[in-house]
């Protein structure tokens, strides 16, 4: 089997079993919680429902105005600031699910500009990357040469530990900005700024949700869109180079592969009929070459070309064999002595 096909297999094995650890270290942390807080509701609702006199009908009710008027609590979200921030998560293929077209055009506008913007969006985020690889390699070939090392070229490793670095910061300071204009806890913010940067974007915690910041804070707008749109940037050039590292690693096993086959196919042998390579390989089956030997004899004295069963060249014992063609050139079409 060849190693790219050892690779993809393994590839698959090694995801599925990351996804069924995954699922059991999720379930061990986070089932237990769910179903105490399912309990601790429950019990709730019951109370109110018993102390207020609520049929199921009306407490349903209330849940349903609750969920609808929940994106309205942040204040207008279709003017143009929120809809341009709404563009930007729909363009980043975030989706925080705050707030959904409701409309049916609008609906319908979304999954054609989705169609059009992400491609595009991709393909930008991957030219800032590249050229923040390209700055990264010139300011680490510098710093090189400054501190007189004897290599100085930039090597992957550099870059991805460059950009690695540098998406540290981004997070680690967007957490530290988000924490306090939120009122969230540090973790959660850097919780979200993960979650935000890897695009994974689950919306339980969203910026600009609170204090109708999308109308009255123009500044905090425009970081947190310069925060998600620089950052994915980054992250971008961060997952460049992984992707460019293990396609230039399947291109050296191609490569290794066929100058295998090539080295294999000029050193080849053909016993009984078989070709076979040097290493005892069975390359391809092969039809055994018969001389006719009638028609030809030799014109020296050892007739090693005739119909004698010689030592030397018989036909019965090397089949296929090819004569050199300084014995080749004395054969001569019988004739009469």
């Amino acid at each position: 089997m060849k190693r790219q096909n050892v690779r993809t297999l393994s590839l698959v094995v090694c995801t599925f079993t990351y996804l069924l650890i995954g699922a059991a270290v999720f379930d061990a942390l986070e089932s237990d919680t769910e179903r105490k807080r399912w309990e601790f509701l429950s019990e709730i609702r019951r109370n109110m429902m018993r102390k207020y006199n609520i049929s199921q009908e009306d407490y349903r009710m209330v849940e349903i105005v609750i969920i609808e008027n929940k994106p309205h609590k942040a204040g207008p979200q279709w003017k143009f600031a929120g809809a341009f921030y709404f563009a930007t998560v729909v363009l980043a293929m975030i989706g925080y699910g705050h707030s959904t077209p409701v409309t049916v055009w609008g609906k319908a506008f979304c999954m054609i500009y989705a169609m059009v913007g992400i491609p595009l969006g991709l393909v930008m985020f991957q030219s800032i990357g590249e050229r923040l690889n390209k700055v990264a390699s010139v300011v680490i070939r510098r710093a090189k040469k400054y501190l007189k090392c004897h290599r100085t070229e930039a090597t992957e490793m550099n870059l991805m530990l460059a950009t690695g670095m540098l998406s540290s910061i981004i997070i680690t300071t967007g957490a530290a900005v988000f924490s306090r204009y939120e009122g969230w806890s540090y973790f959660d913010s850097f919780y979200y700024c993960f979650v935000t940067l890897t695009t994974i974007g689950f919306g339980d915690y969203v910026a600009l949700q609170n204090d109708q910041a999308l109308s009255t804070k123009p500044g905090y707008v425009a970081l947190s869109l310069v925060f998600i749109l620089f950052g994915l940037a980054v992250v971008a050039a961060s997952i460049n180079l992984l992707v460019l590292r293990f396609m230039t690693m399947n291109a050296e096993e191609v490569r290794r592969d066929d100058n295998e086959l090539q080295s294999a196919s000029h050193h080849v042998l053909t016993l009984d009929g078989e070709v076979v390579a040097v290493n005892g390989k069975l390359l391809a089956g092969h039809v055994p070459m018969i001389h006719d030997t009638e028609d030809c004899v030799s014109v020296c004295s050892c007739t090693c070309l005739g119909t004698a069963n010689t030592d030397l060249f018989n036909t019965s014992d090397y089949h296929g064999y090819r004569p050199p063609s300084s014995i080749a050139s004395l054969r001569v079409k019988r004739a009469s002595v």
